[in-house]
């Protein structure tokens, strides 16, 4: 587990691999990610104590320039955050389903760090940017009052940056839905 992680978001791939190169070189950090997304972005993530995350993420912003969609740098990072973004979580008992959707990836993996942190559900999936025009959307799972406490915080967090596209609450999801979800 990582004490903190770091992601920079540009919409150039060549200069995204740039700025992974130079990420990479400024700061003692594990590469958790380097990769095209849609529509043509490139985001690199990276891992490791906070001070390292914070000065890569730093260096990456400043090379990316105005090639920069959004960043992040998450201390403390939620322990579910990371297995959200590989792939679906198991849910063990269905409840309400909490969803924000956002225009950038950074601003949905810290809104769903601040989700996971502001109450008790479960972080079901992040799902980035791969086919919906370079969007980003999270699923929560828990009690109807828990899930609507974790879409606000993360609508909060996605919304001060400017890049809240759209959330809700569904309180009793029908059971074809589930089973797109997961």
């Amino acid at each position: 587990m990582y004490h903190a992680i770091g992601l920079v978001e540009l919409n150039s791939i060549a200069k995204g691999i740039q700025v992974t190169d130079v990420m990479l070189k400024s700061a003692n950090v594990d590469l958790l990610s380097a990769k095209t997304i849609c529509p043509g972005k490139y985001i690199v993530m990276v891992g490791g104590e906070i001070t390292a995350v914070q000065q890569a993420v730093q260096n990456g912003e400043r090379e990316g320039g105005h090639m920069k969609v959004d960043s992040f740098v998450l201390p403390n990072v939620h322990a579910s955050v990371l297995p959200a973004i590989s792939g679906v979580t198991p849910v063990e008992k269905r409840q309400a389903l909490g969803v924000v959707e956002t225009y950038s990836v950074a601003a949905c993996i810290a809104a769903a760090d601040s989700a996971v942190k502001a109450a008790n559900v479960t972080l079901v999936r992040i799902h980035m940017a791969f086919g919906i025009g370079g969007k980003c959307y999270l699923v929560v799972n828990g009690d109807i009052a828990d899930a609507a406490t974790a879409v606000k915080a993360a609508s909060q967090s996605a919304g001060e940056k400017g890049l809240l596209v759209h959330s809700a609450v569904i309180a009793k999801p029908h059971d074809a839905l589930w089973q797109q979800l997961v």
